[in-house]
């Protein structure tokens, strides 16, 4: 009581903090400790991550022979009967980004006072050109061509311009197909003639090839509350042979927003503004799963082509992430039940199949000592997570990351995660041989078939403070360690190299005219 005293004192002495606001966050369910703690961190900052080095091919990132990848994969369905198996998909993003640059183009162009061609010289529009050249390829086409024309009864009479305009505003408007404000996994991503496709239907039919939880398929899909019967609606067309779960991201990981002088941002009607946590929230989703392996894979990271080659990678990664784990099981059995002081065997395995460092006295620590070190590295979950050569691409990457006990530890970094200022740091991170696609299986029980409780082994100083707008004014918000970053630090970690061809992601409306998404 005396904590949560001190806590409510300094907010209220501090930062003005009413008794109708402890009283709105009590009812949202976050503890005035946690909106302490955020306030301290927007106060001081948040230490960035020290990069060591790259984590490359033979330091860090594993890569298989043909042979090799044949035989891991193998090894999954052989035993893959003996877990429960289940998929895992972040599906609660909306589409906003991914329409970006015609949702400017609505906003910016007049229509009649300038051509088309005149605003993507004067902008440098170049996506826009791009869409309209591909625009029959798109999935979506025919039918809102055909609400267009249902729309616009002169039709066949009006300009290119024009027609390109009342389509891009038909795609994007609320009274039209409002696809910016949809959540990817509902959108059209496929179509071979008549056929139509979504993300979702892509990711049920990966998990009738590699879950299983009592005989069935089975996939765990995060949504946003709105949208739930959007997702329904679909799956209840597509998914007989498939059983599928949902959860919401908790309010209570939403985080407390701030202006640019880290005061408490508040509405216009003086209320407190938080703001959803960052897709590391989902750890507290994935920590309610069962099941004992559990596969992760983004929402809008789907192909039209190259299923069997993709699905084949999914179980080479399961099938290591599974031979790993009966190692790592039979060491910690031996370490618990033996008095016998010869470790070199499991020290060779934690350090050389684990890229584990140890602490630079670990020789000088006493046996039962080295034991407990032991215990303590391998009794942890463990993640086996898919690389791609790196082509550019936005996002995070592995890394060799320098730790506060001197130890160096294999992570996924994003660029926010570092000190861009730091020339050295910089440079680090611009020489990433490898990218993450986020293709990770997770073994998420401990060697006595017992769940870890997942949010003990988050690296809660793995955040980061962004800036965003609300309501035209500037603001800066706290968002948690990320799902495959700072939430999974103090994991068990793998990287292996995956080809490119697994890697097909959606980010803007243009990718899904890349091969990859279109009908051979």
């Amino acid at each position: 009581m005396e904590k949560n005293f001190t806590a409510k004192d300094s907010l209220r002495s501090k930062y003005n903090f009413t008794d109708a606001d402890f009283d709105y966050i009590e009812e949202y369910g976050i503890s005035v400790e946690k909106i302490a703690r955020e306030l301290e961190m927007f106060e001081n900052g948040i230490a960035k991550i020290s990069l060591e080095k790259t984590a490359t091919v033979g330091d860090g990132i594993l890569t298989f022979s043909d042979e090799e990848a044949s035989g891991f994969s193998d090894y999954f369905e052989k035993e893959r009967t003996n877990y429960t198996i289940e998929k895992f998909v972040p599906a609660s993003g909306a589409a906003s980004r991914m329409f970006k640059f015609l949702i400017d183009f609505i906003n910016e162009f007049q229509l009649g006072e300038e051509t088309i061609n005149a605003y993507i010289n004067r902008k440098k529009a170049n996506e826009l050109s791009v869409f309209l050249v591909g625009i029959e390829k798109l999935p979506f086409y025919d039918a809102v061509l055909e609400e267009v024309k249902i729309l616009y009864l002169d039709y066949e009479e009006l300009t290119q311009d024009e027609k390109y305009y009342y389509f891009i505003n038909t795609v994007l408007s609320s009274e039209g197909f409002d696809f910016s404000n949809k959540p990817k996994g509902v959108l059209p991503f496929h179509r071979r003639e008549k056929d139509i496709t979504t993300p979702i239907d892509k990711h049920l039919k990966e998990a009738i090839e590699y879950s299983d939880v009592n005989g069935k398929p089975q996939i765990h899909l995060t949504v946003s509350e709105e949208h739930l019967e959007e997702f329904k609606t679909i799956i209840r067309n597509e998914a007989a042979d498939v059983v599928v779960n949902y959860s919401f991201q908790k309010p209570e990981t939403d985080t407390l927003a701030v202006d640019m002088e880290n005061k408490p941002f508040r509405l216009d009607d003086g209320m407190l503004f938080f703001r959803p946590g960052g897709h590391g929230a989902l750890i507290e989703n994935l920590n309610q799963l069962e099941s004992d392996i559990v596969f992760i894979k983004n929402i809008d990271n789907v192909a039209f082509n190259h299923f069997e080659e993709i699905v084949f990678y999914k179980k080479v990664l399961g099938g290591l992430l599974l031979e790993l784990q009966k190692d790592i099981f039979a060491h910690l059995e031996k370490l618990e039940k033996t008095d016998s002081d010869n470790l070199i065997e499991i020290v060779a395995f934690v350090t050389d199949k684990l890229n584990v460092v140890l602490p630079k006295d670990f020789s000088k620590y006493s046996t039962e000592n080295q034991k407990a070190e032991l215990i303590q590295l391998l009794n942890r979950p463990i993640r086996v997570c898919g690389m791609v050569k790196n082509e550019g691409e936005p996002g995070g990457g592995p890394f060799w990351v320098n730790e506060d006990n001197g130890t160096i530890s294999l992570q996924i970094v994003e660029s926010s995660q570092i000190d861009l200022q730091s020339k050295s740091q910089k440079k680090i991170f611009s020489e990433a041989t490898h990218f993450n696609p986020v293709d990770l299986v997770c073994g998420l029980k401990n060697y006595k078939g017992e769940k870890f409780n997942l949010p003990d082994f988050v690296n809660h100083n793995a955040g980061f403070i962004v800036q965003k707008t609300k309501n035209g004014k500037d603001i800066k918000a706290y968002e948690l360690p990320g799902l495959w970053n700072g939430a999974m630090a103090n994991w068990i970690t793998i990287f292996a190299e995956v080809p490119l061809v697994t890697f097909n992601p959606v980010k803007t409306v243009n990718d899904l005219l890349k091969p990859a998404h279109q009908h051979e």
